[in-house]
């Protein structure tokens, strides 16, 4: 069919029934205008060009669409697209996750008394709301001129539509309140009990504000008041909201608060439109106003059936959740001067001595006869207990700073710091604090392994790896014939979890006031003592999520392998620490029998593996940060270019402070006070 047909088929059935609202023609005259590529906003413009000539050129056409179109909207409930339609509803992810996925197999209901649910009918293809954006609003003004809506035949059902539009008002300001009175709200800013609520007074004003515009409606002659002063209210509650996100990010923050922020945002957001809307004294600043929130529904609308959005949305509450402690804890793996330059290096010695030993003690366990959960559960014990106990002697290893780091570069753009060279700097200090941890981990777990090997050959009277062993941890770290590389980056990945895990557990540690409710336990306050106790469960709040993601990382790195030998998958882990450390221990198992060239093959493999432990766990905890503030850095080219220039004139800057570096360079003044 064509355009002019469409219209044609229009003008016949007015006729033939006067009361027309069936939206089977509007699908029609949709699929018309429609584009063969969503992306092709040129040709949907010329449709709608098209679509314009027709009307100005044929006036019988002109009225039957107009008629069409009026009686298609006011025989329909409009408040619910304006109060649903793009705002966060309560449902958990589980449940709106199941709903989704049930409507994909079996479609809802669809109720044609309401705008909200035709309006998915007549845009029905998932990428719709690409072209409706892609087309320039003056094309859409332009069609609403040609449709002609200033007759008096449309003026008859204006009442109608401002009334819906005026109870959709109040919906979303009933709204605001309840978010208001929530208890998540109160806990974490009581000062709302305490003074008069903006929450509450909005609502006074707003309900005010539709009986006057009520009454305008039906005698022209009355007064109409503005909104100008329920914007006051809406700024105060606003400012509110920002408050308590700001006292979240220090004291914790729950993924149910943070959905209700987010529609307290929302709902203002809405109000505000619905308000300039029914404030506009020009039908041409009315239109654009209403162009723009189509364009707005029409976006929404398909977010509000999609399964990938849906978890996207959720994925950035739980990231923003956990990624605002992690860019707090990345702070303390940065150094800023030389001094601390040094102290990294220390505490990466610390942590590579620790690693020696937990390489050996993994190699006895190995020996043993056991099921492969047997493995599992010795491998993950050993894991969780070194990681923990470097953590609690403020050692430093290497891989774990990336998750950490990522955030903190993330928390810098995100916060006003765009100034590349400023970020350049930041970047530096980053890279510079990462190549000293690794080079620390690795200078002292391969020593300390060799010297392991030789003390077990002296006391024992044999290797603690036979040849054949040491072979096979050779082999391990073979970048070329192995899967070393790719067992690289899923360690990467588990590395990449724990940042999370770590971010999970302090904002849960701060947030559910761990602390203050250990020391309520009478029973441990007897074992404990007063002063004891108030130690312990300080160190507890201000380091269970390091102490958790550790945990949780030594589980993933115990029990990889062997879910890969239980369902014959080639998975397992590869770690730069622990393979420097297999190197020195094969080294001494062969007695020595390696050339030159195949120890610096073998190095070379673990340094490989370090690169991609590093890499893939930065990359995605600094999308995963990114994402979590919406945040798109789009000057990313430049800033490599400005990274590569930097390298170029003064690469020791990358690996090495300089004499005067506590003095020159700047401090990350970020960190909490």
């Amino acid at each position: 069919m064509s355009l002019d047909s469409v219209l044609a088929e229009i003008e016949i059935r007015l006729g033939e029934f006067p009361a027309l609202s069936d939206i089977v023609h509007l699908r029609k005259l949709v699929a018309e205008i429609r584009p063969s590529r969503p992306q092709d906003s040129e040709r949907a413009t010329d449709n709608l060009r098209a679509l314009c000539f027709i009307l100005q050129n044929q006036p019988a056409r002109r009225r039957a669409l107009r008629q069409y179109l009026i009686q298609v909207i006011s025989t329909r409930k409009l408040v619910h697209l304006f109060t649903d339609t793009g705002i966060t509803q309560n449902s958990g992810f589980w449940a709106a996750a199941s709903e989704r996925l049930m409507n994909k197999l079996l479609p809802p209901l669809v109720n044609d008394a309401y705008i909200k649910d035709v309006f998915g009918q007549i845009f029905d293809r998932p990428t719709d709301h690409i072209w409706i954006d892609g087309v320039n609003d003056q094309a859409w003004s332009d069609l609403l001129n040609a449709i002609g809506f200033r007759t008096p035949s449309a003026r008859i059902v204006y009442a109608g539509l401002t009334s819906e539009i005026l109870s959709a008002v109040q919906v979303l300001s009933y709204r605001v309140t309840t978010i208001g009175l929530e208890a998540e709200l109160v806990r974490n800013y009581p000062d709302i009990e305490k003074f008069e609520s903006p929450f509450l007074r909005q609502n006074d004003a707003i309900n005010d504000y539709v009986v006057c515009y009520s009454t305008w409606l039906i005698n022209r002659k009355h007064t109409r008041e503005d909104g100008k002063h329920i914007e006051v209210l809406l700024t105060q509650c606003e400012e509110i909201g920002n408050r308590i996100r700001k006292t979240a990010s220090l004291q914790g923050v729950s993924v149910s608060l943070t959905r209700l922020l987010l529609q307290l945002t929302q709902s203002i957001t809405r109000l505000r439109q619905l308000l300039d809307l029914l404030d506009s004294r020009s039908a041409q600043t009315a239109a654009d106003m209403g162009i723009r929130l189509f364009k707005e529904l029409s976006i929404e609308d398909q977010q509000r059936r999609s399964l990938r959005h849906l978890i996207r949305s959720n994925t950035e509450l739980l990231s923003l959740q956990v990624t605002e402690r992690a860019s707090k804890s990345g702070e303390h793996y940065v150094t800023n001067n030389r001094t601390e330059w040094f102290e990294m290096l220390r505490s990466a010695l610390g942590a590579g001595f620790i690693v020696g030993f937990m390489a050996m003690i993994k190699i006895l366990f190995g020996s043993l006869a056991l099921a492969p959960f047997g493995y599992a559960l010795l491998y993950s014990l050993n894991y969780s207990s070194g990681f923990m106990l470097i953590h609690v002697l403020h050692f430093t290893v290497a891989t774990k700073q990336p998750a950490m780091t990522a955030a903190l570069l993330a928390h810098a753009i995100d916060g006003g710091k765009q100034k590349l060279d400023e970020l350049v700097e930041l970047i530096i200090r980053v890279l510079r604090s990462q190549f000293i941890a690794i080079v620390g981990n690795i200078a002292l777990a391969m020593p300390t392994a060799y010297a392991i090997a030789w003390v077990w050959v002296l006391s024992t009277g044999h290797h603690l790896v036979s040849p054949e062993k040491a072979r096979h941890l050779l082999h391990d770290i073979d970048p070329l014939t192995s899967l070393a590389l790719p067992h690289a980056a899923i360690a990467g990945v588990c590395l990449f979890l724990s940042g999370l895990i770590s971010g999970y557990y302090d904002n849960k540690a701060s947030y559910s006031n761990i602390p203050e409710r250990l020391r309520q336990l009478r029973w441990l306050k007897t074992i404990l003592g007063e002063m004891r106790l108030q130690r312990v469960t300080t160190y507890i709040g201000n380091n269970l999520g390091a102490l958790a993601g550790n945990f949780f990382f030594g589980i993933m790195l115990g029990t990889i392998g062997q879910l890969g030998s239980f369902f014959g998958l080639p998975i397992d882990i590869r770690h730069i620490t622990f393979s420097s450390a297999n190197f020195a221990f094969a080294l001494v198992g062969l007695d020595h029998q390696m050339s030159w060239q195949m120890a610096a093959y073998f190095i070379f493999g673990v340094l490989s593996i370090g690169m991609v432990n590093l890499g893939v766990s930065f990359s995605l905890a600094m999308l995963v940060a990114l994402r979590s503030r919406r945040v798109s850095f789009g000057q990313g080219g430049l800033l490599t270019v400005l990274l590569w220039h930097r390298f170029w004139e003064k690469p020791r800057d990358f690996f090495l402070p300089g004499s005067d570096g506590a003095k020159n360079e700047p401090v990350i003044d970020d960190k909490p006070q």
